[in-house]
């Protein structure tokens, strides 16, 4: 009697092993709706999402080619997956669709989805393969279905979708007078899946000679700074506004000293970059380093309460944030600290609170709320609790309670000049009597509205 009883002990320890490996979130999928039901890609072929209304039509090509569209300068072509899978398709109000942006095998494509829902984690072991009877979708498309918490997603292959059967073909760049969007005559050409490949490649206008070469100018006027102003929006959605006026001016003079007539504006993504590269606050998209990280405590008022509440808008894969929070708890080590961190990049959102890294890889100011996990350090408790990752579009309603801090580098001056506006307006409702914004080193507030309390290297504002 003794043998089974231990016998069964021992199948209910396996049993439960079984169900935790069952349990392990190993596959995390981006999910959305397509005609009311829900369906998934792998997360790792998401680059972002987004929402559009402006298509440039390409002639004679598939009924499900919604046209190309202009994502910061990268011409990309857009899928419409309803019409691709015979599905009915809903007309927006507002005439914006939602777009996951896949990246396959290093090449980038718009694929248009009724609703993104959200970042769902399962184990590949419960993963099914789909019936041959199953419907709406030919199941070529499809790598298998799963359920979660009640709900039935279909896994869609978007290898297969956007796989080559042939040699790919590459379509020319179109004008800039064909576009809807202000894309340039000077771009990279456009990557065709191929589904794209037996349509003609859109019309291309012949640019007229360009002038010889002049002798570099030393003065910034209007024209040629509006001409600036036009082509980094149109290469980067940069914005030039009072926000970010007085570097734009201060570069753009130090741009024409060094370049002819012919080379104003940037033509390229890769020249806006250039020009921009000046732009960029120290430690961007990395762990804060030492000097920057002092150069923020040492300016970062008292505040009248123990709760620190914060905002930390454009979070990406939450270096900025995990520095900012050992940043606020060495300021404040009394105080009760939540950051609210929001970003629109699904990947990077999903990848941000579960950050691991080596001892030698955060600055000193982090090592005191670090420790050593299984695949590597990570932050204490204390700081992670601290923090709420959130996938967020700032341009919706924004519910959250009287803020202490807004920190939002380099962030605003992407967003379109009356969501600016929106946004910063908003700021002034959110936060509280003595809170601060902290702007990109070379972005500045309404000084009629803000006081400049920053320094070199630090833009820090407060209400007047």
């Amino acid at each position: 009697m003794a043998t089974v009883v231990k016998d069964l002990a021992t199948v209910n320890t396996e049993l439960q092993e079984q169900k935790k490996r069952a349990d392990a979130a190993d596959f995390k999928m981006v999910t959305f709706s397509l005609a009311g039901k829900d369906y998934g890609v792998d997360i790792m072929n998401v680059k972002e999402i987004a929402k559009a209304d402006k298509f440039t039509f390409v002639p004679n090509a598939e009924a499900f080619i919604k046209g190309v569209y202009n994502l910061r300068g990268d011409i990309i072509p857009v899928i419409d997956l309803r019409a691709f899978f015979h599905m009915p398709s809903e007309k927006k109000s507002d005439g914006q669709e939602n777009m996951l942006i896949l990246r396959i095998d290093e090449r980038v494509y718009g694929t248009i989805v009724d609703k993104i829902d959200k970042v769902v984690g399962i184990s590949k072991s419960t993963i099914q393969p789909p019936h041959p009877i199953f419907g709406d979708i030919n199941i070529k498309y499809i790598s298998g279905v799963v359920e979660k918490n009640g709900d039935l997603y279909v896994i869609l292959d978007v290898l297969r979708i956007f796989s080559a059967k042939k040699q790919e073909e590459t379509a020319k760049p179109v004008a800039a007078g064909a576009l809807a969007n202000n894309i340039p005559t000077s771009q990279p050409q456009i990557q065709v899946p191929p589904v794209l490949q037996n349509a003609p490649p859109p019309r291309v206008s012949t640019p007229s000679p360009k002038d010889a070469p002049s002798s570099p100018k030393t003065v910034l006027n209007e024209a040629n700074l509006g001409a600036i102003k036009d082509s980094l929006y149109a290469l980067k959605h940069f914005t030039a506004c009072p926000l970010n006026d007085a570097w734009l001016r201060k570069r753009g003079t130090e741009w024409i000293s060094t370049h002819t007539s012919a080379q104003i504006p940037p033509k390229t993504a890769v020249e806006a970059e250039e020009f921009l590269s000046s732009f960029t606050s120290p430690d961007a998209e990395k762990f804060w380093s030492d000097e920057y990280a002092e150069a923020v405590k040492s300016i970062l008022p008292k505040l009248s309460s123990n709760n620190v509440q914060v905002w930390n808008i454009g979070c990406g894969k939450g270096y900025e944030t995990f520095s900012f929070a050992c940043i606020l708890k060495s300021r404040y080590p009394n105080g009760n600290l939540k950051i609210w961190a929001n970003d629109n990049d699904i990947m990077s959102i999903s990848i941000a609170p579960n950050i691991t890294f080596e001892s030698t890889e955060v600055p000193e100011f982090c090592k005191s709320f670090i420790t050593k996990g299984r695949n590597g350090y990570t932050f204490n408790q204390t700081i992670r609790d601290s923090i709420v990752f959130e996938y967020h579009d700032i341009s919706h309603d924004n519910t959250l309670p009287n803020i202490d801090i807004i920190l939002v580098r380099d962030t605003l001056s992407y967003f379109e000049s009356a969501m600016q506006k929106t946004l910063i307006d908003s700021f002034g409702d959110i936060l509280k009597k003595d809170g601060i914004v902290i702007l990109g080193k070379n972005e500045r507030l309404d000084s009629d509205r803000w006081q400049f309390i920053g320094n070199d290297i630090v833009s820090m504002s407060v209400r007047t």
